[in-house]
């Protein structure tokens, strides 16, 4: 029997990476999670997976379930926040303890979620934090493991990015495009991002790579892929740029928590387009196509409709 550990378990990454591997002959996962709502949600999901609530930022008792483990996926991460002690803890000082306790119980082998961030000219707390984590990663010379940076991703329990523009597509009779659309996306199925990662446990996969989606569209485009999949209540219209962002300039002096900000406007028309690795190859897995990628997030029985807590 196989052992594995997941931390950010009940997590984008971590969910749908349980979701797929828990079918998976001779496996035992345990994941660990911090977030009450999520870690119930997951325990809901998937019964037979051993759960624990824990702060990995804080030595405890978590530490001796390393004990027997095969293999860890090291996933756990601050993503937002406006406290940089947060970011510090989860992203840096919950990385050394686990490999603390990796160390103490002789793991062999894991896999560490690094981010594409790491190669931007980005400063902010998480961009600081995830390349000093990455930067102690590399220093872990004696436990094999692979680095994965993936870019941003899309698909089960996404409950930011393209799955908060799916729910707003249901709350809005209008769901407005700026000017003419044609900015580029390159998004990344996470269940692509689960298949590599899941490759990557069995075959013991080591070195850094980057990973992007394979796909380039336009965001105009890629919102009408949704909107047909979806058939959601919204009518896309395109509205002049500067209109719209002087409406959403207008709308944020009235509002206390606007939906979308002047500065996301700003962020949303840079086109976003990243290196390409035959990554299909290196990890022996098949990429999926965009449109079912996204028939797939949206349409499936199972998953679909969950979406995690903030």
């Amino acid at each position: 029997m196989t052992k594995i550990i997941v931390t950010g378990a009940a997590g984008l990454v971590g969910q749908n990476v349980i979701a797929r591997l828990k079918g998976e002959p001779g496996i035992t996962i345990v994941g660990i999670d911090k977030h009450p709502a999520n870690t119930a949600l997951l325990r809901r999901l998937h019964p037979q997976v051993e759960v624990i609530e824990a702060d990995l930022a804080v030595e405890g008792p978590w530490m001796d379930v390393f004990a027997g483990a095969d293999a860890v996926l090291l996933n756990q991460a601050q993503i937002g926040g406006l406290e940089e002690e947060e970011f510090v803890a989860n992203n840096v000082t919950a990385t050394q303890l686990i490999v603390s306790a990796m160390r103490r119980h002789a793991v062999p082998y894991f896999v560490h979620i690094s981010s594409s961030v790491v190669n931007s000219k980005a400063d902010d707390f998480y961009t600081r934090t995830k390349t000093t984590q990455e930067r102690f990663i590399d220093t872990v010379t004696d436990i094999a493991h692979v680095v994965l940076r993936p870019t941003l991703m899309f698909g089960w329990f996404d409950r930011k990015h393209l799955g908060w523009l799916r729910r707003f597509m249901d709350r809005t009779p209008v769901f407005p495009i700026p000017g003419n659309g044609n900015f580029i996306r390159q998004p990344l199925y996470v269940g692509d991002f689960a298949s590599i990662i899941v490759s990557s446990l069995r075959s013991r996969k080591t070195g850094t790579f980057d990973i992007s989606g394979l796909e380039q569209i336009p965001y105009g485009d890629l919102i009408r892929l949704i909107h047909r999949t979806v058939k959601p209540r919204a009518k896309i219209v395109h509205i002049p740029y500067r209109l719209f962002w002087w409406l959403l300039f207008v709308y944020g002096k009235f509002s206390a928590n606007p939906p979308f900000t002047t500065n996301q406007l700003e962020a949303l028309v840079i086109p976003e387009t990243f290196p390409v690795i035959d990554w299909p190859a290196i990890f022996g897995v098949t990429a999926t196509p965009l449109g079912d990628a996204i028939r797939e997030t949206y349409l499936d029985a199972r998953y679909s409709s969950i979406v995690l807590d903030f």
